[in-house]
């Protein structure tokens, strides 16, 4: 039986967490004395108020969080945060309507960064820190940094842990889940000081450099600027966010290995390896492509932007230097066939993860081998380990459960009256965790126009993206429900 108790008591201890950046925001408003400040502060307060009534109803509950438990809790934190993050929008006046205020808040939290809003640079400091913030704590996971700092989440945190982190495998640093968190946590946290410490150097001012840090580590992608880093033509600030993004789209756990220096560790991962190839091969592509382009005079600028966007489009950010939509039809395609590609497993990369994707290439290799010599046991191997038949089973049923949210939600764009390629774009651009897509929702353009169903239908799209699909739809299966 599902113990709703110990679902709502971890729920409220959230709330107060969410609480406190909010009310972070709020002091940033304060330090720049702008209109935002009772928006935020009254939020905070409310988040708070709301999350003491549940825990107080709940406080006495010890019992075990289970795996269906973690499910739910890991599903519903997404959508209460987004609930209650939407409501500083709404109070302020920046975001009237309550569909698009939510939209962009969990499009925030789940690290998409597709975005309604047409005047960004007119939102006060205080709201656009929050925007960013909600991108920061998704990036890593609200319930990962709960494990780290909240003791009675760790009870049943290893549910937690398996149900939120991304990647078919997700790795353990430590021993003990807490420590896990604290280590994968303290490793985000330090990548972002020191890309806000480079930006800053290179001329950004610290507010937008703060910022831009949170959205790069988390790969998110939302810019203090309405022109995203495409307003910055500094190419240094564009080759150190291109850095970040890359680090943000390896596995946390090889960033680990790296401060400890165990470099020979991180060049024997073989996701690590290709995922080095795949951006250098589109890179190189793209680059030659550019540089036939008569627009593009400069071959170094060709580079700077193909690098750019294939780092930032593989690794689900979604910052934008130039508007890919308009370099010719092969380098679009190209474009969309990265959007499912994603970065490593353990990253804050949404997309079907580079794992994923050689597991799949190397299990479809081997059936020719299983064709030939039907009696032989051939088994996948991963950095020169044989691979359990189930994570095979697990990676081919969700390439094929992707694939079809993907045509079904196309479909779905397409009946609201989006034509084929804003309908695929818009698609594969929340399912991925991207941003922009292609066609009307291409980088140069939002989603402000997309009809309010649409948006509530991308929003679970967002929610399914970045919690791997299987943690959103066991909640649909009526076993899932039964004693």
């Amino acid at each position: 039986m599902i113990n709703f108790k110990i679902i709502f008591k971890v729920l409220g201890l959230l709330l107060f967490l969410e609480g406190f950046f909010i009310f972070l925001s709020a002091i940033v408003s304060l330090i720049y004395g702008e209109s935002d400040f009772f928006a935020l502060s009254i939020t905070s307060l409310i988040t708070v108020a709301s999350g003491l009534v549940t825990w107080l109803f709940t406080r006495n509950e010890k019992s075990k969080i289970g795996k269906r438990e973690s499910y739910i809790i890991v599903s519903l934190v997404w959508i209460i945060f987004s609930l209650f993050g939407s409501i500083p929008f709404i109070i302020h006046g920046s975001i009237p309507s309550y569909t698009d205020a939510f939209f962009e808040t969990i499009s925030g939290f789940t690290t998409t960064g597709a975005s309604i809003l047409n005047n960004i640079e007119e939102l006060p400091h205080g709201l656009l820190f929050w925007r960013s913030i909600t991108q920061w704590l998704g990036g890593m996971g609200m319930i990962l940094m709960s494990l780290a700092i909240l003791p009675m989440l760790g009870i049943g945190g290893m549910q937690l842990f398996v149900a939120e982190v991304p990647g078919p495998t997700p790795d353990k640093i430590h021993p003990r889940v807490k420590e896990t968190a604290k280590r994968l946590w303290a490793i985000y946290t330090l990548f972002t000081i020191a890309e806000t410490i480079l930006l800053w150097f290179g001329g950004m001012d610290l507010f937008d450099s703060i910022n831009h840090a949170f959205t790069t580590m988390a790969t998110g992608g939302y810019s203090t600027k309405q022109a995203s880093v495409a307003f910055y033509t500094s190419p240094y600030i564009q080759y150190v966010i291109t850095f970040f993004m890359f680090l943000a789209g390896v596995n946390f756990t090889l960033a680990y290995f790296a401060l400890k220096l165990n470099y020979k560790k991180i060049w024997q991962n073989e996701e690590f390896r290709y995922y080095i190839i795949i951006l250098a091969s589109f890179t190189l592509i793209s680059s030659i492509a550019l540089s036939l382009n008569k627009d593009y005079t400069s071959y170094e600028k060709a580079f700077r932007d193909s690098i750019f966007q294939v780092v930032s489009i593989i690794t689900t950010t979604g910052f934008a230097t130039a508007d890919y939509t308009t370099w010719g039809a092969f380098l679009l395609v190209l474009y969309f066939i990265m959007m499912f590609i994603g970065g490593s497993a353990g990253s804050t990369g949404g997309g079907i993860k580079v794992m994923r994707i050689l597991l799949l290439l190397k299990n479809s290799y081997l059936e020719f081998k299983r064709l030939i010599h039907p009696h032989a046991i051939i088994l996948v191997r991963f950095n020169k380990r044989a691979v359990n038949q189930s994570i095979i089973t697990n990676v081919l049923a969700f390439i094929v459960f992707y694939i079809i949210v993907f045509v079904a939600g196309t479909l779905f764009m397409a009946f609201l009256g989006l034509d084929i390629e804003s309908a695929m774009g818009a698609t594969i651009a929340s399912l991925g965790n991207i941003g922009p897509g292609i066609g009307a929702v291409g980088p140069a353009n939002n989603f402000f126009q997309i009809p309010d169903a649409g948006k509530w239908f991308l929003s679970f799209l967002m929610l399914m993206g970045r919690l791997e699909l299987f943690t959103v739809l066991i909640l649909f299966s009526p076993a899932f429900w039964k004693k």
